[in-house]
C-alpha cells in the first residue's frame, strides 16, 4: 500500500501530516514489544481535528504508516535534529517514554532501514516536493504547514508541560517573518492556548528541508499539545475540546492559505 494519501487543493497551502499513520507492514507487529505495538507516539486524531482543510482550499498529504516503520520527519541519513537532546531516530528503537519498541534481536539493521526508506520515506517526500513545485508554479508562493501533535508531558524529551501551540520555523530560516508574525499574533489573541515560536520544537526535517523563503516557499511546523483536543491517556477524541480549538486552527490555516 502507498505510504500516503494526497488530496489536491486550490490555494497556495500544502498541509503535511506525517505522523498520523497507524499501519504496519505484514509481520512487523509480531517483532514488536507490547509497548511498541500500541504506537504511543502517533499524532492521534489529527486528520479528524483538521478535517476542514479541503474546505479551506488546502492540499493535504497524509502518511498511512506508523512513524515506527520509518519517521518521515527525520532526514534519510538519520542525522540528529537536536544534537545533544533526547529524541527519536529515522527508524525508532524506543518510544518517547524510553520503552523498547522491538523485541530482542528484532530491531531493524542498516539494510532493513535502507529498504524502509526506499519503500515509504522516498515516495512521501517525492510527492511532497512535487506538490510544492506545482503550487509554486501556480501561485508564485507556497506555504507548507507540517501538522503534528504530542503528549503534553514527556520528561525524557522536555521539562514540565508543553505549551499548547508550538510553532517551528528553524529559527526563522524556513519561513518569512511576516507570516510568522501574523500566525503568532492570531494565536496569542486567543486566551487559553499558550503559543511559542522555535521553543523545544523548531521544526523537523520537513520544515527544514522544504522551507526556502527566498524561493517563495515558506514552511512552518505546528506541534499541538494533545491535551487541547483529546484525552492523552486513551487517545480518545474529545469533541468539546476540539470544538473550542478548531476556530483558532481555522484562522491560522486561513492566514497560511493567504
Amino acid at each position: 500500500m502507498e505510504s500516503f494519501r494526497f488530496l489536491p487543493g486550490r490555494t497556495r497551502l500544502l498541509v503535511s501530516i506525517p505522523h498520523a499513520g497507524t499501519m504496519l507492514p505484514a509481520g512487523m507487529a509480531a517483532r514488536m514489544t507490547a509497548a511498541g505495538r500500541v504506537l504511543p507516539d502517533t499524532d492521534w486524531q489529527l486528520p479528524r481535528l483538521y478535517d476542514f482543510l479541503q474546505d479551506a482550499g488546502a492540499s493535504v498529504l497524509v502518511a498511512t504508516h506508523s512513524r515506527y516503520v520509518v519517521d518521515l520527519n527525520r532526514p534519510a541519513d538519520d542525522a540528529p535534529l537536536y544534537p545533544g537532546q533526547a529524541g527519536s531516530g529515522l527508524c525508532p528503537l524506543q518510544t518517547f517514554a524510553g520503552e523498547d519498541i522491538w523485541l530482542p534481536g528484532e530491531a531493524p539493521g542498516p539494510a532493513e532501514v535502507a529498504e524502509r526508506v526506499q519503500a515509504w520515506w522516498q515516495p512521501y517526500h517525492r510527492r511532497l516536493h512535487e506538490a510544492i513545485e506545482a503550487l509554486r508554479a501556480r501561485h508564485g508562493t507556497v506555504v507548507v504547514w507540517d501538522a503534528h501533535s504530542i503528549r503534553s508531558r514527556l520528561p525524557r524529551l522536555f521539562e514540565g508541560e508543553l505549551p499548547v501551540l508550538n510553532f517551528g520555523s528553524n529559527g526563522g530560516r524556513a519561513c518569512g517573518p511576516q507570516l510568522l508574525a501574523a500566525l503568532l499574533a492570531a494565536a496569542r489573541a486567543v486566551p487559553g492556548y499558550p503559543a511559542v515560536l522555535d521553543g523545544r520544537f523548531k521544526g523537523g526535517h520537513i520544515t527544514r528541508a522544504c522551507g526556502d523563503p527566498a524561493r517563495g516557499v515558506h514552511a512552518v511546523q505546528l506541534e499541538l499539545a494533545q491535551r487541547s483536543y483529546m484525552d492523552e491517556e486513551s487517545a480518545e477524541y474529545r469533541p468539546e475540546l476540539a470544538a473550542a480549538l478548531r476556530p483558532l486552527l481555522r484562522e491560522l490555516i486561513g492566514i497560511a492559505a493567504g
